[in-house]
């Protein structure tokens, strides 16, 4: 029984699935530049907001013609502005595997009232992707972050679609290849991958999503912070650093750090590899343990950065309190913060692999995760 402690610790024990862990190099001193009391519409204030949105495009790839906006209520926002602002025009699919995309379904069917093909599957599944007809708009999220997994790749995105694309993917954003020419409406949130602050979610759209904005009024009124034209034509300030109401100038000069953290290491393509490392250390984990197994059933739709786990292990006598005795556990030992499955998941853990956390961290993380599942069996038996 591996009851004895390790000898290493993380030197970081933030895997937190958002707010996820700052880039290692973060100290609060990189934001005295901020521009604090200074309006955002200053001269300073839209220059920074400006360079947060090209800075943005430039790592991720956006295309030239593609609007990028900075939105307020995170990526909660950017997403509940896209559907109240576009849909309704045309027949609507959702898909959903996981909580987030079960509440876009909510507000469509239940908000907005739009009579919606809903195509669901379980924690751990996705829908049949082939079977999603393009003639109408579809909504879903690229990266299941209470679910841990994600559609494998945009090929099943039809290119002569007649319909939006409207995608959340705001735990793959900066972790993923987005191929943008198959989405039309992308969300992210600051919070994520790049360990940014709460708050500002991101709005992206492609010229398509434009011109039914320009072209199609919803039945329904449109709440203020909602509206993305005026006469018609798209509020171009939104998407030039003109924010619809006032950002946090100091969470903007932290998201300007993250980008430049992010050039730092390689850009797209270098965070993508260090998720991608962080993943395989607990995918190699989970294949030497049959304790423990990844919650994302088929290999290649399991996320490379909300890793989730579920117990597999027959002496479990209640599955949700072993789980949430051991991540108790090890935030105690300050080996691992905020692990626990989402609320309304299976119970499990949830280990965020994104760029900003150090390989070594969960290296050094899952052995103590096989000490703190010992020990908790150890203690089941004892209270039996």
């Amino acid at each position: 029984m591996a009851t004895q402690q390790p000898a290493i610790r993380p030197a970081n024990p933030r895997f937190s699935s958002g707010p996820c862990a700052k880039p290692p190099t973060f100290d609060v001193s990189k934001l005295a530049n901020a521009a604090l009391g200074r309006s955002h519409r200053a001269a300073i204030g839209k220059d920074k907001l400006k360079a947060a949105i090209e800075n943005t495009r430039e790592i991720l790839g956006i295309p030239a013609d593609y609007k990028i906006g900075i939105v307020p209520a995170s990526d909660t926002g950017a997403v509940e502005m896209s559907l109240w602002s576009l849909l309704g025009q045309r027949k609507v699919e959702m898909l959903a595997w996981e909580s987030f995309g079960a509440g876009w379904v909510t507000d469509v069917v239940k908000q907005l009232k739009i009579d919606a093909e809903v195509k669901t599957a379980d924690y751990g599944q996705i829908v049949d992707l082939a079977s999603v007809d393009f003639n109408n708009d579809v909504v879903f999220t690229w990266n299941g972050t209470t679910a841990g997994v994600r559609v494998p790749n945009g090929d099943w995105i039809a290119d002569d679609r007649d319909g939006l694309t409207i995608c959340d993917a705001t735990s793959a954003a900066f972790a993923m290849d987005l191929p943008w020419d198959k989405l039309d409406v992308t969300t992210f949130s600051w919070q994520k991958v790049l360990g940014g602050e709460g708050a500002h979610g991101m709005l992206i759209l492609s010229p398509r999503a434009v011109e039914r904005l320009e072209s199609y009024t919803p039945a329904w009124p449109l709440p203020k912070i909602f509206r993305m034209t005026k006469g018609g034509k798209l509020i171009e300030g939104i998407f030039t650093g003109a924010t619809i109401n006032t950002p946090s100038m100091l969470a903007v000069e932290d998201y300007l750090f993250g980008l430049d953290w992010a050039k730092s290491v390689g850009g797209l393509q270098g965070l993508i590899a260090r998720a991608d490392a962080n993943a395989q250390a607990v995918f190699d984990f989970c294949d030497a343990n049959d304790w423990i197994a990844n919650l994302a059933e088929d290999d290649a739709t399991r996320s490379n950065t909300s890793v989730c786990l579920k117990f597999n292990d027959a002496r479990i006598q209640d599955g949700a309190k072993f789980a949430k005795a051991v991540a108790k556990r090890l935030e105690a030992e300050n080996i691992a913060l905020d692990i626990g499955a989402y609320r309304d998941a299976p119970a499990g853990l949830r280990i965020w692999c994104g760029g900003t956390v150090e390989t070594a961290d969960v290296q050094a993380m899952l052995p103590w995760l096989a000490w703190a599942f010992e020990a908790e069996i150890a203690a089941q038996s004892v209270a039996a």
